[in-house]
């Protein structure tokens, strides 16, 4: 990989340039910023993005470089609107993209929500736009575009793409991203926030949403384990965690916080949480393959058993998937059905990827609940 830390006292790398993508200058030319209204602000804006339609927010090529920086707010951040844009990545030509997955959910900003927070590759400082700071190299150039799927028009886009040319990336990785969501999860089965990618790379992280099933309400959720399947293991991975909470850093359930590689951004009743990890000073390498999965369990005790048997619930404890007897006071683990959505990110020693395509929108956007505080739509 490349050095993406260039020291900030020098030296000066060799040819290396700083170049910005914006509607000021989309083409990132030399000399060629701010040339509209006589250089007093012409263009900072994009224009409407029609329901349907697709931008291309940046189409460079030429040399080499490294995406480093990418800032953006739209003028609807609605759940639906926030979920239900796809953002695109194409690499050195690549025919199909590495990245295709919804705009909010790229951005570290699940279930359509835009919490506060600053994590080591994403940040939102106050609720209102969406920053990335994870490197993206290419060899030649690359495409960026969002589109509008949504049933309608978004009128105010901005961005723009901080980046470096002529950097030496000849050995560098190309970034992938993953969105997955099931609702509900299927009964006794690991929700797969990583499906099998062939190739060699590196696992950078996930980010996570999650919203408890109504009938598991009072009981806590977050005891399934991460597992990641890497260089041909099958029926049982390498690495294995010992609980979700455990896997993003903290203990004993799971409040919110918001760490360099760790948090939990965004909590609200039901419980709806948006959580992440990523593995920035632990690298993940693989050779060959690799699959990241993560149960679906939950602790009971006596209250819960008393619910149960009063609502006439059958549970399953996990393991045996066998019915638990809910009018005994005994405690342990089962296994749920929840809403479970993530974007995983890695970086693959090739532009495109098996990976299969980004499910429709209308599955995307479905049930997404809010708590009121966050999501209308903005007068600006």
């Amino acid at each position: 990989m490349p050095d993406t830390n260039i020291p900030l006292y020098g030296p000066v790398p060799p040819k290396v340039e700083a170049r910005w993508i914006s509607p000021e200058n989309p083409q990132a030319l030399k000399g060629a910023g701010g040339t509209t209204n006589n250089g007093r602000k012409g263009a900072p804006c994009y224009g409407a993005l029609a329901a349907g339609a697709t931008m291309t927010l940046a189409d460079y090529s030429g040399s080499s470089g490294i995406v480093r920086h990418i800032w953006t707010t739209i003028s609807d951040r609605s759940p639906t609107m926030v979920r239900g844009l796809k953002v695109e990545f194409f690499w050195d030509g690549a025919s199909t993209p590495a990245i295709s997955v919804p705009w909010g959910d790229f951005f570290g900003c699940g279930l359509g929500e835009m919490p506060p927070f600053e994590s080591e590759l994403f940040t939102n400082p106050e609720g209102r736009n969406f920053n990335s700071y994870v490197p993206m190299p290419f060899r030649s150039g690359f495409k960026m575009t969002v589109t509008n799927e949504t049933e309608r028009d978004l009128d105010m886009y901005w961005m723009q793409i901080d980046l470096t040319i002529h950097d030496a990336v000849d050995d560098a990785l190309y970034l992938h991203a993953w969105f997955n969501r099931e609702n509900p999860t299927v009964p006794c089965e690991d929700y797969t926030f990583l499906p099998r990618i062939e190739g060699a790379g590196r696992y950078l992280g996930v980010n996570f949403g999650m919203q408890a099933d109504a009938r598991w309400v009072g009981a806590w959720w977050g005891e399934g384990e991460v597992k990641l399947y890497v260089d041909g293991d099958a029926g049982h991975p390498t690495l294995c965690g010992t609980g979700c909470e455990d896997y993003i850093g903290t203990s004993w359930g799971q409040g919110p916080f918001a760490n360099r590689y760790q948090g939990c951004h965004f909590v609200a009743p039901g419980p709806r949480m948006c959580f992440y990890r990523y593995h920035i000073p632990d690298p993940i390498y693989f050779r060959t393959d690799i699959r990241g999965t993560i149960q679906q369990m939950g602790y009971h005790g006596p209250t819960q058993n008393a619910q149960w048997l009063f609502n006439k619930q059958e549970v399953l404890r996990a393991g045996t998937n066998e019915p638990i007897d809910v009018s005994e006071p005994g405690r342990g683990l089962f296994e749920r059905t929840d809403d479970w959505s993530s974007c995983a990110y890695f970086y693959l020693d090739r532009p495109e990827s098996n990976l299969p395509p980004l499910m429709p929108v209308a599955d995307r956007i479905a049930a997404l609940r809010t708590d009121g505080k966050r999501g209308a739509r903005l007068d600006i």
